[in-house]
């Protein structure tokens, strides 16, 4: 385990103290040496040379004194701070080995195929490159809800479209998505092409179509749209507006500019409609905030000239461009980004005319089609659903893989308490670092977050494992010295804005769910069963054996800093035991947030959930290294730590209660807790009511009886042997309506628990503990086929259930895309309507696998 650093503050204290003492015991001593002997005096009067060398020798005495306070002062604040700060320092070390992404298969097209793309998952339409300073480009418009008018540009939900997300995507060169802004519909398309004379990376292009219903210009502002499309240089380069005067009649060039990655550039606009083009160019160094820049200029112009139009100027050397396209609904119009214009063979018109037009019709349409050939190979779908069930599976791994965002920037590590560094910030940076990584929600969670990953990678890998690779590569690349990679990760000013300020900074003493193991384990069983080309296999393994060092400190982390009292026992590190308004302290650090756990946090909890994916990690560890060929590490025996977790008379012993038939947490519990509303006072003897946590009885330490989710964990995992009655127990449990069946999916908790929707404070309504979690469902569905696949008495029942289940999950999610346009991040128990953040389209994409009955081990 590795050593925490000093508590800041008590080292020094007691050491200051310590000083203090004796110097002022040698203080006391001089000044007791100096007291007058009157015999000595008598007898040396006559001597003053006595005198003046004992008056000296004080001085030197008392001199010394201080002296010697100010070095140790001074070696307790130099030596001891600095052993604290090199401690904390060593959270943001990397990790001493090779970077996974440095390996050859990431370098060269395959790198330069992934440059371009929809990078930008927080804003409506978004282009980057994978590079730190990149040109970037999007979209907004003028949105108009109950009377008034809106700028859309970065994916909110309280803008209320009415649905919003990529129908098709393949992760690398097409996109379609459609936008329903009340009124008005708005469908995007995205190609990427790479041609001779292209620079690096290629040329993409943009196509907007805008309808609308009523089909009415807006009387107000004179015509029936208006659309932004901006560019801008996070490096700081200078963009150039054409110098015709944007006459798109006469030609088609918009601006023009020059990167080192690229060459020079060119934008081009393409439409047969009658267009209305207006600009605006700025120079700043912030890009998060383009659409309050955009709506300061138009309202300074409608203030001054009374319309609603860019003032046709610019800032001097501006690096971002705004373009405004006005027009009557409905119209269409085509943007494009020419690379290597300053190239010989750059053939400009003839590259543009390929990406434009009728034949960008064209090309859009054959991507289309392969996008659902891919789809079929991939999923096999044809036979197993109706036509309106695939068209949301496509919906769903489109907005999946449109969600892939690429971020640069620091992460922020918290410090730990009272801790005082000399910045007298509260947090500590990681070195800068990219991440190239789905995301979970577009409008809600547009950055990466460790736990999610790992399911978003189960469908990932089955749709392009070179993908797939590249996002394992770039998280793996994120681990520091310890072995530990931060949980959530807001790196760079768009994803900052996105979150409140006191949310940000991680703690390097807190985990997340292991899950890449998840898709690791698919992968090596997909090699052992050879559903990889030949070359596809040989980069795999090349892959592991980079990333075996990483995924061996990775492991060797969970195993030590999330130990627990007991050998094999582990528990989530993080829960606040000095809580007075939480109901049951969260754990966070589990994914599961307010699951209940033990109502007194301790060093004695062990946690079922943790042990479980343990045994994950281990036995994918054995896996990794049988696959490699690498010898066993006496220090290190992955097969034996898997032998020990899945050991079934000990997990029996330490989680399984006979009188429930389930298996729970252990801890320090009582189940005699809540919340009660208390006067406080505060300032001015002003009274307010606050909802507090009581307790009503001393806890003991005991197994937490709460069924849900966690309880299911040795069942998800496979553990329990096909022939167990204990099995049949947690068949029991979930087909049992009053505890967690329901016609939606199961419940994350049963109605039987004390905390069934509960709300864990005056302001955290139930999340855990009751909604329906697609992720969650799907290991269950995984788990349900197994069993229903190996011999055992129980397996009958195992399929039956199994099918339910799936057919149950299957019809609400499809129903309810169709009713309101989106997946959703969570799914109400009692009558199965979506809530939590919608275009939820990171693990509730597991939809996709739950179709094609798609369980990595199948």
């Amino acid at each position: 385990m590795k050593s925490k650093p000093t508590m800041p503050g008590s080292g020094r204290s007691s050491a200051r103290s310590r000083i203090r003492s004796s110097a002022d015991n040698d203080d006391d001593d001089s000044l007791r040496r100096t007291k007058p002997n009157l015999k000595l005096r008598k007898f040396r009067e006559g001597d003053r040379s006595s005198i003046r060398i004992f008056n000296v020798d004080l001085s030197v005495m008392l001199g010394i004194c201080l002296l010697g306070f100010f070095i140790i002062f001074f070696l307790i604040r130099h030596l001891v701070n600095p052993v604290e700060e090199s401690q904390l320092l060593r959270v943001v070390k990397p990790f001493p080995a090779p970077k996974v992404m440095d390996l050859p298969q990431f370098q060269g097209d395959h790198k330069e195929s992934l440059y371009w793309g929809t990078y930008r998952p927080h804003v409506y339409l978004g282009i980057r490159a994978r590079t730190p300073q990149s040109l970037i480009a999007g979209l907004m418009w003028i949105g108009v809800k109950e009377g008034r008018y809106y700028m859309r540009h970065v994916c909110q939900n309280n803008d209320e479209l009415i649905t919003f997300g990529w129908t098709h995507h393949n992760g690398r060169d097409f996109g379609h998505q459609v936008l329903v802004d009340h009124d008005m519909t708005l469908t995007t398309s995205f190609l990427k092409s790479k041609e001779d004379g292209s620079g690096y990376g290629g040329d993409w292009a943009i196509r907007i179509d805008v309808q609308n219903e009523k089909s009415k210009g807006n009387g107000e502002f004179g015509r029936g749209a208006h659309l932004f499309f901006y560019l801008a240089d996070e490096g700081g380069n200078t963009l150039s507006v054409s110098g015709d005067g944007l006459d798109i009649h006469g030609g088609s060039f918009l601006a023009s500019g020059s990167r080192k990655d690229i060459g020079s550039w060119q934008l081009h606009l393409k439409s047969t409609n009658d267009l209305e083009v207006h600009y605006c160019g700025f120079k700043s160094p912030h890009f998060h905030n383009l659409s309050d820049l955009v709506q300061e200029n138009l309202g300074a112009q409608v203030r001054k000239f009374g319309r609603l139009q860019l003032p046709d100027s610019s800032d001097d050397s501006p690096n971002i461009l705004v373009f405004q396209i006005s027009a009557t609904v409905p119209f269409k119009t085509d943007f494009l980004l020419i690379s290597g214009t300053d190239l010989e063979n750059s053939r400009v018109e003839e590259r543009v005319g390929s990406l434009t037009g009728t034949s960008l019709t064209s090309r859009l349409k054959g991507k289309e089609r392969e996008f659902d050939n891919k789809f079929e190979r991939s999923f096999n779908l044809a036979g197993k659903l109706d036509s309106e069930s695939i068209f949301v599976g496509k919906a769903a791994i489109g907005n999946l893989l449109g969600g892939i965002g690429y971020f640069y920037g620091q992460s922020k590590i918290a410090l730990p308490r009272n801790f005082n560094l000399k910045s007298h910030d509260n947090y500590v940076s990681y070195w800068p670092a990219e991440l190239y990584t789905a995301v979970p929600s577009r409008s809600f969670f547009p950055r990466g977050f460790l736990w999610d990953e790992g399911f978003h990678q189960l469908l990932i890998w089955r749709w392009d494992i070179h993908i797939c690779l590249d996002i394992l590569g770039h998280w793996l690349d994120l681990m520091n010295v310890d072995g530990w990679i931060p949980r959530e990760q807001i790196l760079g000013a768009e994803a900052l804005s996105k979150v409140p300020e006191e949310f940000v900074p991680q703690h390097s003493t807190n985990g997340n769910p292991p899950t890449l193991f998840l898709v690791l384990r698919d992968i090596v069983h997909g090699i052992k069963n050879k559903k990889f080309t030949a070359t596809e296999s040989n980069e795999i393994l090349l892959f592991l054996e980079r990333a075996s060092v990483r995924l061996e400190a990775w492991f060797q982390w969970f195993n030590t800093s999330q130990s627990g009292n007991q050998m094999s026992s582990y528990y989530w590190h993080g829960r606040d035991n000095m809580t007075a308004r939480e109901l049951n302290p969260k754990t966070l650090s589990s994914g599961l947030d307010d699951y209940p756990r033990a109502s007194h946090p301790s060093g004695d909890e062990r946690h079922l959930d943790i042990r479980c994916w343990m045994f994950l990690a281990a036995d994918c560890m054995h896996s990794i290294s049988e696959l490699l060929g690498k010898a066993t590490n006496p220090a290190m025996n992955y097969g034996a730590t898997a032998k020990l977790l899945s050991d079934f008379e000990i997990l029996n012993q330490m989680h399984f209660d006979d009188a429930y038939g389930a298996y729970f947490d252990f801890g320090n519990h009582t189940e005699k807790v809540r919340l009660s509303w208390k006067e406080m006072k505060v300032g001015n003897n002003y009274a307010a009511r606050e909802l507090l946590r009581e307790v009503l009885e001393r806890p003991e330490l005991k197994l937490v009886p709460h069924i849900g989710y966690v309880s299911l964990f040795p069942f998800m995992t496979k553990i329990i042997p096909p022939e167990s009655w204990i099995l049949e127990k947690q068949l029991d449990i979930i087909s049992n309506r009053s505890i967690l069946w329901t016609d939606y999916g199961l419940r994350s908790l049963a109605k039987t628990s004390t905390l069934y929707m509960k709300r864990n404070t005056e302001h955290d309504p139930p999340y855990w503990r009751g909604p329906i979690w697609i992720n969650i469902n799907y290991m269950i569905l995984s788990a349900l086929h197994h069993y229903s696949k190996v011999d055992g008495p129980y397996k009958d029942r195992a399929r039956a259930i199994y099918e339910d289940l799936r057919g149950n999950l299957i019809r609400n999610l499809v129903h309810n895309y169709y009713q309101t346009g989106f997946l959703w991040e969570q799914y109400d128990q009692r009558k199965g309507k979506g809530k939590g953040a919608r275009l939820f389209t990171g693990w509730t994409s597991l939809l996709v696998l739950i179709m094609a009955e798609a369980y990595g081990e199948s």
